[in-house]
């Protein structure tokens, strides 16, 4: 499991059915949702120059502004994480993840965040 931001409030991870994609959603100081995925054809393939860790699965977005690729070096991934059935929501604070068969969705109060499935990936 992912180390927790130190004023995290509240925490949740949860998994899509097919258990491709892992979340977790907390709120606190530094809120945010971050989703991995298992499998997936990359959308994107730019690595940016700064990033020496893993790119490319690792979806994330923040309180506020825009959904982006985490560069990151751990994974969300929970052995105790609740499965978000098809057509379900959850959400924490302004910040709100949506599981559909056709992959999941989540976005901030703004309206940013992203939308990933194994096909195609998408940040806004």
């Amino acid at each position: 499991m992912a180390a927790l931001p130190a004023a995290a409030q509240d925490y949740l991870a949860f998994r899509s059915p097919s258990g491709n994609i892992v979340c977790a959603i907390w709120t606190g100081e530094w809120a945010g949702v971050r989703c991995d995925m298992t499998e997936l054809t990359p959308s994107y393939r730019r690595r940016p120059a700064d990033c020496d860790l893993e790119w490319g699965s690792s979806f994330e977005v923040d309180a506020r502004g825009p959904g982006y690729l985490a560069c990151v070096g751990d994974s969300v991934f929970d052995p105790g994480a609740f499965v978000l059935g098809y057509g379900k929501s959850v959400s924490l604070g302004a910040l709100t993840c949506t599981s559909k068969k056709s992959g999941m969705t989540c976005t901030n109060g703004q309206g940013h965040g992203f939308s990933i499935a194994k096909a195609k990936q998408r940040v806004f």
